[in-house]
């Protein structure tokens, strides 16, 4: 009864932390067990969420990608980020994989954001310029193509 109770009070707090936003399997393990509750509960109570559907790799790494590019970030970042988060890389490929076309116009979009249309012929501002979005995520290649 007392594995139970335990597995029960897992299951409750996976389910509120859900509540509030999707979190990777990693993640709300990580959560979990910081709240000191034995590793065995945490298994059961992941998988049945898993099969109850509550808990997906897929949407938290569909929903993940589609935040931090409406919040103007590139895809090395976002990469960088769901690898911490435990994502499978051929989750993070699939997901970011739409987006393909659309990362320099992001990066011009953020760079005029920040800077003004206009791009400088100033080196020095053009490397900070530069150096701003490489900090975004954006790969060098596509920044030094923008600043051509």
């Amino acid at each position: 009864m007392e594995a139970q109770n335990s597995q029960t009070e897992v299951r409750k707090k996976a389910m509120d932390l859900l509540a509030r936003r999707e979190h990777s399997e990693q993640e709300l393990r990580q959560k979990l067990k910081s709240r000191d509750f034995d590793i065995d509960d945490i298994d059961a109570a992941l998988h049945a969420l898993r099969q109850d559907g509550l808990l997906s790799d897929e949407r938290f790494t569909e929903s993940y990608v589609n935040h931090r590019f409406n919040a103007g970030v590139g895809p090395i970042k976002i990469r960088f980020e769901l690898r911490q988060k435990g994502v499978a890389e051929s989750l993070v490929d699939e997901f970011l994989e739409p987006f393909a076309g659309r990362w320099d116009e992001l990066m011009q979009q953020q760079r005029a954001r920040k800077y003004g249309q206009s791009i400088p012929a100033d080196y020095a501002q053009r490397m900070k310029q530069a150096r701003f979005l490489q900090n975004r995520g954006f790969s060098p290649e596509s920044v030094m193509r923008l600043f051509r």
